[in-house]
């Protein structure tokens, strides 16, 4: 075995004992409650992580030139570690105070910081000793450019609980935007479109039934008929009075930030969790609510939805009431999806009670 080969060997040996350490660190944080620690500022987070930015820097420096010493590779990999230990210490102790959505977040931050570190620091050894490294000039910015975005991202993760439920939120709030635009694409029936063309042209409205016909086939949702439009015209109402809803909910707890107090063990935040949650459980409905718009319409489960969503608003209104600064807009937005949810329960009711007495008429004409 060649002297580069052992060198290299020795480097693998020293990186695994690293990597198993920060590992160790990582399971002995998992077991340990932030709430025992010292809150630390997130700013203190990005700090520490624009250094370990810069250390990546350095080590994707050693590759510019020659290929580097291998006792140069592993004294560069003690300096890095050591500062990714801390990186990782500091960012358990900003976990002090913060609920699962917020913690969710910092994890997932820091995991990338860790992730495109390691990869790194793997690339720098597997380059070590190479028969030919022309490409090592291109291969190591490629993975220092990592570590730069991941430290980068930094800056844009939430640092209260407040900043990260509200993001999470806003995200409920996409998804239905996305179910809205596709309630917005139903279209009623052919046949319900020709009958209200005029009786004299009626030889050009069978040709175009026609086309609309061969056309429904291969787009879904174009065939409802003018009972289910209104149904769906219904949906699309609730849907819109449910994006003010939260709208107005983030607003009304972005204007709560001098609540959040860690003091108050954790009570707080375990309201804003709940809102959250109800939000998220609302989004649900809302995604069954337009999948069951495409005909034939499953009337059960669009009502039983909107109790759902009735109740489920209900407890956001409560739960925003205990603030005891709740938002005279938040409130309004809450009333009009409540008549928004009452006419749907009407009209549904309506169109089972007609659907009902076309079939008893089947019935008796039958016999």
């Amino acid at each position: 075995m060649g002297r580069k080969e052992r060198e290299k060997e020795q480097l693998i040996r020293t990186l695994n004992n690293h990597l198993n350490n920060i590992h160790e660190t990582l399971q002995v944080l998992n077991q340990t409650a932030a709430s025992s620690l010292e809150k630390v500022s997130w700013n203190d987070v990005i700090q520490m992580g624009e250094q370990v930015s810069k250390k990546a820097t350095v080590v994707g420096m050693l590759w510019t030139g020659e290929t580097p010493e291998a006792k140069a590779i592993e004294e560069n990999m003690a300096e890095y570690f050591n500062m990714l230990q801390g990186f990782i210490l500091l960012s358990h102790g900003s976990t002090v105070g913060a609920g699962p959505t917020l913690s969710l977040s910092i994890h997932a931050s820091v995991k990338q910081v860790v992730d495109s570190s390691f990869k790194l620091m793997m690339e720098s050894i597997t380059l070590y000793a190479g028969s030919d490294n022309k490409d090592k000039e291109h291969l190591m910015p490629q993975y220092v450019g990592a570590v730069w975005e991941a430290c980068s991202a930094l800056k844009k993760t939430p640092a209260t609980n407040i900043t990260g439920i509200g993001r999470a939120m806003t995200q409920v709030a996409v998804s239905m935007k996305d179910v809205l635009r596709e309630m917005k694409e139903l279209k009623p029936s052919s046949s319900d479109q020709n009958n209200e063309a005029s009786h004299d042209d009626s030889a050009k409205a069978d040709s175009e039934h026609q086309e609309d016909d061969n056309s429904s086939l291969d787009e879904l949702g174009n065939d409802l008929s003018s009972e289910e439009m209104k149904v769906a015209q219904l949906a699309i109402g609730i849907v819109s009075d449910m994006l003010v809803v939260i709208k107005e909910l983030i607003r009304t707890i972005t204007g709560l930030l001098k609540h959040e107090n860690p003091d108050d063990g954790g009570k707080f935040v375990d309201t804003l969790e709940r809102l959250l949650k109800l939000c998220q459980g609302i989004g649900v409905q809302i995604d069954e609510l337009g999948a069951s718009l495409y005909p034939p319409q499953e009337l059960s489960v669009i009502k039983a939805g909107s109790v759902k969503i009735l109740s489920m608003t209900d407890e956001l209104q409560k739960e925003v009431e205990s603030f005891n600064s709740s938002s005279e807009a938040f409130i309004q937005a809450c009333n009009g999806l409540r008549s928004s949810l009452k006419q749907m329960d009407s009209e549904v009711d309506c169109f089972n009670t007609t659907d009902l007495e076309a079939k008893l008429q089947n019935v008796a004409i039958s016999n």
